[in-house]
């Protein structure tokens, strides 16, 4: 094969996967769900916790830049969702100079509005685990 062909061959190999994904084909997993996730009522969420939803309700202003950016649940440990369905927020941890590991991952709600979605997920491990928040 030449040069060119090869070059060529990954282009729309590479197109080819792209068109897949961006048409949804690829946006279903077809891996069994994840287990059931406990929750935790929103009153024994630390404060931090508490007040970062709030923020997420309102939409804003979020303290960290990535706040609001896709999560991409690599770990399977929420529900099997299209990408972008979810988006994360910092809770932040006192005395932590970063952005430490505490998060609320949103499902999006009508519009793809967080706000609106009702579902809500904390992890203080960096996603090593999750409980669903109840309000």
């Amino acid at each position: 094969m030449t040069r060119h062909a090869s070059a060529w061959l990954r282009a729309a190999s590479v197109a080819l996967a792209l068109a897949l994904g961006a048409s949804g084909a690829a946006a279903r997993d077809d891996r069994p769900p994840t287990k059931p996730i406990p929750e935790v009522s929103l009153s024994a969420l630390p404060k931090e916790a508490r007040s970062t939803l709030d923020l997420i309700k309102r939409g804003g202003p979020f303290p960290y830049r990535k706040d609001g950016t896709v999560f991409q649940n690599r770990e399977r440990l929420l529900p099997l969702q299209p990408r972008g369905y979810y988006t994360e927020y910092t809770v932040p941890t006192p005395g932590e100079r970063d952005r430490g590991a505490r998060r609320i991952v949103a499902g999006a709600g009508a519009g793809g509005n967080p706000a609106t979605s009702g579902k809500y997920y904390y992890t203080g491990d960096h996603y090593r685990s999750f409980q669903r928040i109840r309000e």
